[in-house]
């Protein structure tokens, strides 16, 4: 097998386990079932990742990373930091427009105390990740001191994930956006 396989079955994989981890979680991560999906053999798996934990460690740092680029890519598009904080709820509204699924980052995070180490430090990475941004935009706006961006941040990141949640165990869309009207009647995120 060629370099370009290997590299294009390693990628089937991630994106395939990526799906099945927002549908199921860590926990729903088989390698059989993954390599059914992406057409080799449940052996072939072991080549690419040596066990579990090394294939769910690879797919939440692949999900934290692309989340990051998103993140800095709605900053570079609009430079407004009040835009940019209206917006942040879309990511975790496509993951539920994607069959109601979860933010891969809430799904493992629900599931942390059953994580190997390795996913927890990536599931912990994706966190920091939104806690970093919303803190940076909420100073760049103005909106909280130093001394309180993060705290906010923190609050901002735990009310979105819980309102995908809650949308998500309704399979509500509508709901999900009638909570981030509410945050932002209350002035949790901007208007």
């Amino acid at each position: 097998m060629g370099n370009q396989s290997k590299t294009n079955s390693r990628e089937n994989i991630l994106e395939a386990a990526r799906g099945v981890a927002q549908a199921r979680g860590y926990g729903g991560l088989n390698f059989r079932d993954l390599a059914e999906l992406v057409g080799i053999k449940s052996a072939s798996m072991y080549h690419h990742f040596p066990s579990k934990a090394d294939l769910g460690a690879a797919v939440a740092r692949r999900y934290w990373e692309g989340s990051a680029a998103d993140l800095q890519a709605m900053w570079s598009e609009s430079q407004d930091p009040l835009n940019g904080l209206r917006q942040y709820p879309e990511i975790f509204r496509r993951s539920l427009e994607n069959d109601n699924r979860l933010c891969l980052g809430s799904y493992m995070a629900a599931e942390y105390n059953e994580l190997p180490e390795a996913v927890k430090k990536e599931v912990q990475a994706y966190a920091d990740v939104h806690v970093a941004w919303l803190s940076k935009v909420l100073l760049a706006a103005g909106i909280v001191s130093a001394e309180q961006s993060e705290k906010r941040a923190r609050a901002i990141y735990a009310a979105v994930a819980g309102a995908q949640l809650l949308a998500r165990s309704r399979s509500d869309l509508a709901l999900f956006d009638e909570l981030i009207e509410n945050y932002r009647a209350a002035g949790l995120l901007p208007a």
